[in-house]
C-alpha cells in the first residue's frame, strides 16, 4: 500500500463521524440523556483524532496522484486549503468537546452551553466538510466536477 491507499482509508473517518455526532448530540439535547450526550461528544473526539490521520495523509497522497494524467495541481491545492480549515475547526471541536466532557460528567451547571457550543461549532464543521469531500472527490471523479462533460453511454440510433 501506498500514502494514497492510507488517505483513502481514513479520509471519511472524520467526516461521517462528525455526522454522526452532531446526530447523537441533537438526540441527547432533545431527550436530556447524558449518556447520549457523552456518547455524542466521544464520536466528536475520535472524529477529531481522525482527521489528524486524514490531514497528515494528504501530503504523501499528492505526492502519489499529484503526476498522473488527468490530475490538476489547482484542485489539490483547493482542497488542501480546504482539508486545513476543516482540521483546524476539527481540532478546536475535538478541544472543546473533551472539556464539555468532563463539564457533563461533573454534572457542572454551564455544561449545557457547552454542549450548545459543540454543537454549533460541529455544524460549521459539517459545512467545511462538504467543501473537503467535495474538492478531494473531484480530484480523481471528473464526473462530478463542474466543468464535466455529460457523455451519453449507449447511443441510439433510429
Amino acid at each position: 500500500m501506498n500514502d494514497a491507499h492510507y488517505h483513502l482509508i481514513v479520509n471519511h473517518l472524520p467526516i461521517v463521524g462528525l455526522l454522526i455526532g452532531i446526530l447523537v448530540l441533537i438526540a441527547g439535547l432533545v431527550f436530556n440523556k447524558t449518556e447520549v450526550k457523552l456518547t455524542a461528544l466521544g464520536i466528536l473526539i475520535f472524529s477529531a483524532i481522525t482527521s489528524i490521520a486524514a490531514f497528515y495523509t494528504g501530503e504523501g497522497a499528492e505526492d502519489v496522484v499529484e503526476n498522473l494524467e488527468g490530475i490538476s495541481e489547482t484542485l489539490i491545492h483547493t482542497h488542501e486549503e480546504y482539508a486545513e480549515t476543516f482540521y483546524s475547526l476539527t481540532l478546536i471541536l475535538g478541544g472543546l468537546s473533551i472539556i464539555s466532557f468532563f463539564m457533563e460528567l461533573k454534572k457542572i451547571r454551564l455544561s449545557k452551553y457547552m454542549l450548545i457550543i459543540c454543537l454549533l461549532m460541529a455544524i460549521v464543521g459539517g459545512i467545511s466538510a462538504t467543501y473537503v469531500g467535495l474538492s478531494g472527490g473531484e480530484i480523481r471523479h471528473s464526473e462530478i466536477r463542474n466543468d464535466a462533460k455529460v457523455i451519453p453511454l449507449v447511443t441510439y440510433k433510429y
